[in-house]
């Protein structure tokens, strides 16, 4: 029945049912929701609304809503849902469709699963409506502000009867906006914004199978269609690539092995470069009726378009592939003393709107008068030409018999000496037409000058320019014809090759461009991942893993669905203990723990440069792991890295953030071995543990430091065989480097001193310390307690006086388990020192 079904990158999964917090599982089918009946504390003036639940927020044409109250028409109150990368509140003041408002906001790169909060205020009291969109790792929040959105005039939301629904469909007109497809996790509406809840479903602690039951504000809740409570979890979401058969000498015993893996494996096969940044934005954003890339090889005689029926652009005096200093594209041509260029444009129809554009660079000011772009229209205006002379920039347009219908005359700033976009418009109104040329820097400011007259404006119909000869130099490409769009954004970002993009920002954008599913996560919520340089043409998975390289963050694949995920650097600082093994427990850590003090990751000579930028360079001279030679140091470890960065200011801070982790002085712990079907209690916790995430070694053996041992997972091995079988390997490093400083905290916001001794010995059980401060302000009296270490020994500091060194400082002894007297002289340093993060 499966024949002619199953080939390569058949996509399989594998779970594992009844471990883990149950949720709401939705196919985004319009029949499978969850709702409850209108309830009288619905009908609120203000919307507060709330959701954590996991789903695809970026790829393109996914309509999906989240909740509402949102019925046929004539009874639509307010729905939430997203939609390419944005999420839209909208709401009625009537019930009807002629009466919707909404607000939109683009959302910043998400996790998979995360929390979402939108509030909406009629009445801001300046005589508007204010919406706001939130984010959240969970419902708990804390809440981080993604946009607002204000509007004149004050509005109101229809109390509507249908009910209130998880992933509510627009009947009849849309049937795109259908129910998320993904996990609920938990939902809540409010009674004004910050007021009290009056509909709180949580699913996760209903039991799996549940088609019924009653939310802590009293609400019943019934799952419609195929929608199901379910606390499957997935452990693989991948493809099968072959098919091998295989069988025995008998042939009684037919077979195929099969072994899966994540879109990565395919997406390697291929080694076809994406298209310039230009090429990919200007068809897909500003849909002309005609584009020219320019972007051939340098023996090219024409300019061929991607546009479907347009005719290649015939050249003469063109040096293609000659300058490729523009960041959004490939090579463009330059011009010779003699050039030309025309090109037809297909008959199309237009709304009295139209756009000619393309990107140039003009190498200086000509002299006299030289025609840089003439093209024909259908309008009054049937001829257009565009001149630069010394000091002036004319547009001028005429009529069929050579008559001006049209002129436009400015001083040229900015103009010549780099790249810029240009773009000549036309719009028409109520008999007039309003000519505009206006021209911008690639990153930088733009100009414009605009005249309106009696015309009609017509359709584009030709390109035809013939060059002044002091137009040599020129260079000039993605030339465009647009039947109604007037945008400078159909060219913007495309043309500097998305410069300064945040790296998870490329990574959602590239992903959302080729129909990736891909999430990000939210790190540090509301600080931004690492500035990017250009993206130049390469393969999306060279593009993604550029990124990944750039932030220092790592590209995965994730479980739950056949789909990216990139993993910020910020995302390690400061995080939480996601998994707490005992070594003193059956199965939490089975053997072999072997810890490996190693030279694999020293890096203590570190050089990162710029790609086409500067470079610098951090070295560690001081410490245990620095380039001196044994035993003052180890020698030096050196390398280099080059990044796709945007400024010349980020090496610097990149180099000495690499010679930090390069140079942290601990032990591996390459692996770390749990028995799960040894320790049942572990796997929920393990279920949910991603790359990444921090786990902690309570109660190690004696012979090992004392103190909880405090890893980050970079991997792992997972073998799920019959019951008695299921063991997991993790891959880990130490997770010390990732602690990093917080302003005003009062653990994670001290600096280190650098220059404070033991006045005296000590013995093992004293108290009191003579602490001696050579250098550098001497230690607080009025900050304490405070965890110190000297010769190894964590300390407890509850009390200092004195106003000049030494100081007297009273000590909690013995708080790592290391008992033992120091002798004067003895360095003393903070137990958790303020180090500054990248």
């Amino acid at each position: 029945m499966n024949y002619g079904l199953i080939g390569r990158n058949t996509p399989v999964r594998f779970s594992v049912p009844g471990l883990a917090e149950a949720y709401l599982s939705l196919d985004g089918q319009v029949a499978n929701t969850a709702s409850t009946p209108d309830h009288a504390s619905f009908a609120v003036t203000d919307l507060d609304l709330r959701a954590e639940v996991t789903m695809d927020w970026t790829t393109p044409g996914l309509n999906q809503t989240i909740m509402g109250q949102w019925g046929a028409d004539g009874n639509r109150g307010w729905s939430w849902r997203i939609l390419n990368g944005s999420a839209t509140l909208n709401w009625t003041t009537a019930g009807t469709s002629a009466t919707q408002f909404f607000a939109a906001f683009v959302l910043p790169p998400l996790p998979y699963r995360a929390a979402l909060r939108a509030t909406l205020d009629v009445n801001n009291g300046a005589g508007g409506v204010t919406a706001t969109l939130y984010q959240a790792k969970t419902l708990d929040g804390p809440w981080t502000q993604v946009g607002i959105s204000t509007f004149a005039g004050t509005s109101s939301i229809y109390n509507s009867t249908a009910p209130l629904e998880i992933g509510p469909t627009q009947a009849g007109t849309n049937p795109l906006r259908r129910p998320f497809a993904g996990r609920g996790h938990r939902f809540q509406v409010m009674s004004g914004i910050g007021g009290s809840v009056v509909a709180a479903p949580d699913f996760r602690v209903q039991a799996a199978g549940t088609t019924s039951f009653a939310d802590s504000a009293g609400r019943t809740w019934t799952l419609n269609g195929a929608a199901a409570i379910s606390n499957r979890t997935y452990r693989l979401h991948a493809e099968v690539s072959s098919w091998p058969p295989r069988w025995d000498v008998s042939g009684n015993d037919v077979y195929v092995p099969v072994e899966a893996s994540g879109m990565t494996r395919r997406l390697g096969q291929g080694s076809k470069a994406l298209a310039s940044t230009l090429r990919r934005r200007v068809p897909t954003v500003g849909l002309p009726v005609a584009y020219w890339p320019m972007e051939e090889g340098n023996r090219a005689t024409q300019a061929y378009s991607p546009i479907d029926g347009v005719a290649p652009l015939a050249t003469t005096g063109f040096s293609y592939a000659a300058d490729s200093d523009l960041s959004g594209s490939d090579a463009l041509p330059r011009i010779d003393d003699a050039a030309s260029m025309r090109g037809n444009v297909p008959a199309h129809t237009a709304t009295g709107v139209w756009m000619v554009a393309m990107m140039y660079r003009s190498p200086a000011e000509p002299a006299t008068t030289t025609e840089l772009l003439e093209f024909t229209t259908t309008g009054t205006a049937s001829r257009i030409r565009l001149t630069v002379a010394a000091g002036t920039l004319d547009l001028n347009g005429y009529n069929a018999a050579g008559g001006t219908v049209f002129s436009i005359t400015v001083l040229p700033d900015d103009f010549h000496g780099q790249w810029n976009r240009l773009l000549i418009t036309a719009s028409e109104s109520g008999g007039n037409v309003t000519y505009d040329l206006a021209w911008s820097i690639v990153d930088g400011p733009g100009r414009n000058i605009n005249t309106t007259v009696a015309a009609t404006a017509g359709t584009v119909t030709s390109i035809d320019t013939q060059f002044g000869a002091l137009a040599e130099g020129l260079a000039l490409g993605h030339l465009g014809v647009f039947a109604s769009t007037i945008s400078d954004d159909v060219y913007r970002y495309g043309d500097n090759g998305w410069n300064g993009e945040a790296a998870a920002n490329r990574h959602t954008r590239l992903c959302k461009e080729e129909g990736i599913p891909s999430s990000a996560g939210a790190g540090t919520i509301g600080v931004p991942t690492t500035a990017m340089g250009p993206q130049r043409p390469d393969t999306l998975l060279a593009l993604l893993q550029e990124g990944a390289l750039a932030d220092g963050g790592i590209l995965l694949e994730e479980r739950e669905r056949l789909a990216l995920h990139l993993r910020p650097r910020n995302s390690f600082y400061n995080q939480p203990v996601a998994l707490t093994l005992n070594y003193a427990t059956s199965g939490h850590v089975a053997p072999p723990l072997e810890p490996v003090d190693d030279d694999q990751r020293v890096r203590n000579d570190r050089t990162i440069t710029r790609r086409n930028g500067s470079s610098a360079r951090a070295i560690d001279e001081t410490s245990a792991l620095s380039v001196l030679a044994p035993p003052l140091g180890v020698g030096t470890y050196d390398d280099e890295t080059t990044l796709n960065l945007y400024g010349d200011d980020q090496p610097a801070q990149i180099a000495a953030w690499a010679l930090h982790l390069g140079t942290w002085d601990e032990a591996r712990y390459p692996t770390v071995h749990i028995d799960l079907a040894a320790a049942p209690s572990l796997v929920p916790a393990v279920l949910a543990l991603e790359i990444g995430d921090r786990i902690q070694i309570i109660n190690p053996p004696t012979w090992l430091p004392p103190g909880p041992i405090d890893l980050i997972v970079e991997g792992y091995t997972e073998t799920i065989g019959h019951p008695n079988d299921w063991d997991i390997v993790l891959n880990c490093s130490p997770a010390g480097p990732w602690t990093v400083a917080v302003a005003d905290d009062l653990v994670l916001g001290r600096a280190d001193t650098t220059g404070s001794t033991l006045a005296s010995g000590v013995t093992s059980t004293g108290t009191t310390l003579s602490v001696a401060t050579a250098s550098g302000p001497l230690w607080s009296t009025t900050d304490e307690p405070y965890d110190i270490v000297v010769g190894g020994e964590v300390m407890t500091v509850t009390t200092v006086t004195g106003a000049s060194s030494p100081q007297s400082a009273t000590v909690v002894r013995s708080v790592n388990g290391i008992v033992k007297a120091h002798s004067s002289g003895a360095v003393i340093r903070l137990a958790q020192p303020a180090r500054a993060a990248l």
